[in-house]
């Protein structure tokens, strides 16, 4: 029998599968004081899903807030959408806005690697597109246990797969990210997976329904069984150790309907018939209608029997839930349906009214002509439970702390080639083409950096060449010693690479990985990182824009590295004077910018050579990083051009960074190190102190650049000149390593395991 309204009016004490759903008991008591009833089991379903942690974002609301005491002004202009919407909107002048969001589909991704991937890449892009925008660039952040281990076999082939297939159909070029390796991502990955849309101001779109008698049409794929309880279950719990079990709950991706449901639905946004719009996430209808009602001024009607399925046995409870791909509701003017379902024809794209916006301020959902969900929308949507989850400094934390890495033994001097040669070589320093030569980097013939370069830029304004970057960054083993300095590095990080290929830093958003949010120490990291992410927004003038928090990142009871990944966005106004991350030419002078610290802890070669994690992180200095982001910007938006590439020194520190710019165009370098670093040859190739840059200028130009940076206060160490076919690295004693190009790529290139590749 149909579990209607009038049947859970009439037979309350009906036993519902309320856990089964993931609500707690004391929520589903609330559910029954909301609706001074119990739920029809459509109804449990809603609030289920919707006040699952994935959605309603229970345990992190309190500290999320904090983000919203940031002003919502960039150096560019206004916030034209921000927190809360599907994805943030930025004014970077001359009539275009910019829209970016990056959000996670880890425990999908675990399922089942190929479709949470590829379904976390269109969960985003339709993030995107609902704000009016055309999506124009993608990124993906990733993190796998270890290289060697047999889950990561098993996961990293299938996610990359799924990126770049899903990513590659639909025609978006893959411009950055990052692929990490580290022992607490196994059985929990991380697929972090971003966006970025560009619109005109007037083409901006809000998720609200607004309008009396306005039409409410379903269009895209039609409905299945796959997804059901998908993200929204899955990313609200923890994985056992036994390994993926849920694999029912994984949505199938289908690219190509999502590309016709792309240009549909921008050739709907240029016709002027939407009224308001809202993509089909976690949560599916249940999302899209609450949602959309709730953000409205009135409610909302909708025969949920007029809803298209691939399977025709599904109960009303599980259409709610499903999580189906490529799917899109809008809301449209009477006059304008017919026109509404022309273009949808047009581009095959199945399209069918199935409600209408009412001003009763509920949200009335029929199945054949009988009420199974009466809700006030907002009960659903944004009234979910708050929890002020208890969190402390964990007791471990100043033991972790007191054992820095400082301390370990350190190599000769006539060890330092053995162990660069070791270090480039290492999973998180080797070369990633295996992986992002996957990916279609150049598609659309906008794109004007990418991997391996440290940020992406996309041109934006043919006509006068306006450009956006964006880059991805976070290091967990810092967070883990820092949680609060580790979320500032994070965006420290990303604010650099974007500065290095001569944008200036405009705003953030975030993906927070942690583990269970009912762990106390887990809390207390993600409510240390949430304070140390809206302090340097603060001090660095960047909003945060929007992003997603993914909890319960554990398995077996062991929480992941804390991983708070932090997007940048850049603008910059002419990207034919972008500055490349590598030099192409010999005989050109090497500076390095910034100071140079004795810092170790947490750095890659605690980790690769002595399997070591603890101490204090490298200090956070924003206000060297606002100076060096200054500099860099300046120097490459001068006519003259100074500054003829720049790289970031981050993982591996000077060593890595001499690497890297040295082999991407196989020309060699020649340095000295006597002046960083005290003299200390080691300390100099291999700390990873922050705000520091490598960049090249011409001859002739070091008097001018070092000028420069003196107005800017940034510290200048000459190192040498490029050319040659090697790397050599002198010290105040001389020569202290040669290293042949050659030799350096053989190491870098390493060999990867068949399965990887």
């Amino acid at each position: 029998m149909l579990d209607t309204v009038s049947v859970a009016a009439s037979d309350p004490d009906r036993e519902q599968p309320f856990a089964e759903l993931g609500l707690k008991p004391d929520e589903y008591a609330k559910i029954k004081e909301i609706l001074g009833r119990r739920p029809t089991s459509s109804e449990l379903a809603m609030y289920s899903v919707m006040w699952s942690e994935h959605c309603s974002y229970k345990s992190s609301k309190v500290h999320l807030r904090q983000f919203g005491e940031i002003p919502q002004e960039t150096k560019a202009g206004r916030m034209l959408a921000g927190i809360g919407e599907n994805a943030g909107v930025i004014d970077v002048g001359n009539g275009w806005a910019v829209t970016f969001k990056i959000e996670s589909h880890n425990h999908p991704s675990y399922v089942e690697p190929y479709q949470g991937a590829a379904t976390g890449v269109g969960g985003i892009v339709r993030d995107i597109l609902a704000m009016g925008a055309r999506p124009v660039a993608v990124m993906d952040p990733l993190r796998f246990g270890p290289l060697d281990a047999a889950d990561t076999r098993r996961v990293l082939p299938g996610v990359v797969a799924g990126v770049g297939g899903y990513g590659n159909c639909l025609g978006l070029p893959n411009i950055g990210g990052e692929v990490v390796f580290d022992s607490t991502y196994s059985g929990n990955p991380l697929v972090n997976a971003l966006c970025v849309g560009v619109l005109k101001h007037e083409d901006l779109h809000l998720a609200k329904a607004s309008g009396e008698g306005n039409l409410v049409i379903m269009y895209g794929a039609r409905t299945g069984g796959d997804g059901i309880g998908g993200a929204s279950i899955l990313a609200s719990d923890t994985f056992e150790s036994t390994g993926p079990a849920k694999r029912p709950a994984v949505q199938v991706g289908d690219p190509f309907m999502e590309k016709l449901l792309i240009e549909c639905t921008l050739e709907l946004f240029s016709a002027g018939i939407i009224a308001g719009i809202q993509d089909f996430g976690a949560a599916g209808i249940s999302c899209a209608t609450s949602e959309l009602a709730a953000a409205g001024d009135g409610g909302m009607h909708v025969e949920l029997s007029g809803v298209p399925l691939r399977d025709s046995t599904l109960a009303p409870e599980e259409i709610l839930m499903s999580e189906s791909q490529e799917r899109m509701m809008a809301v449209v003017e009477p006059g304008d349906e017919a026109r509404f379902m022309e273009i949808c024809a047009k581009w095959d794209v199945e399209a069918v009214t199935i409600g209408t916006v009412t001003g009763t301020g509920r949200l009335v959902i029929d199945w054949d002509g009988e009420t199974i969900v009466d809700v006030d929308p907002r009960t659903v949507a944004h009234d979910g439970p708050v929890y002020e989850r208890p969190y402390a400094r964990p007791s471990w934390q100043d033991a972790l702390q007191a054992d820095g890495a400082e301390s370990l033994p350190r190599p000769a001097a006539s060890e330092l080639k053995d162990l660069l040669l070791t270090m480039v070589g290492s999973p998180n320093l080797a070369d990633k083409s295996w992986v992002t030569d996957q990916y279609d980097r150049y598609v659309r013939g906008n794109t004007v950096l990418s991997q391996p370069s440290d940020s992406g830029m996309i041109r934006i304004d043919e006509e006068n060449g306006t450009g956006v970057a964006l880059a991805t960054d976070c290091n967990g083993r810092f967070a883990k010693l820092d949680p609060f300095a580790g979320a500032q590095l994070a965006l420290a990080e990303a604010y650099r690479n974007v500065a290095t290929g001569g944008a200036t830093p405009l705003a953030v958003s975030d993906c927070l990985n942690f583990g269970s949010p009912e762990d106390p120490d887990v809390m207390w990291q993600f409510a240390e990182a949430c304070r140390g992410l809206k302090e340097a927004c603060l001090t660095l003038g960047v909003p945060v824009t929007g992003g997603n928090v993914s909890l319960y990142n554990s398995t077996a009871g062991s929480p992941i590295l804390p991983t708070p990944v932090v997007a940048v966005l850049g603008l910059i106004e002419d990207v034919a004077k972008r500055t490349p991350s590598a030099w192409s030419a010999a005989g050109e002078r090497v500076l390095l910018l910034g100071a140079t610290r004795t810092e170790l802890s947490g750095s890659e070669w605690a980790h690769v050579v002595h399997g070591h994690l603890g101490g204090t992180p490298p200090q956070v200095d924003l206000a060297a990083e606002m100076s060096l982001a200054a500099l860099l910007a300046e120097g490459s938006a001068l006519d003259t051009g100074l500054v003829t590439s720049a790289h970031d020194l981050s993982d591996g520190g000077l060593a890595q960074a001499l690497v890297e710019t040295s082999l991407r165009h196989m020309v060699g370098v020649r340095v000295s190190v006597a002046d960083v670093a005290d003299g200390d040859p080691f300390v100099a190739l291999f700390s990873e102190s922050t705000a520091r840059a490598l960049v090249t200028v011409a001859e002739g130009d070091v008097a001018a650049f070092s000028a420069l940076a003196e107005k800017h206060g940034v510290p200048v160490t000459e190192l040498g000149v490029t050319g040659g076919d090697d790397l050599v690295v002198s010290g105040a004693d001389g020569e202290v390593l040669t290293a042949g190009l050659l030799e350096l790529r053989a190491a870098w290139t390493a060999p990867i395991p068949a399965a990887m590749a």
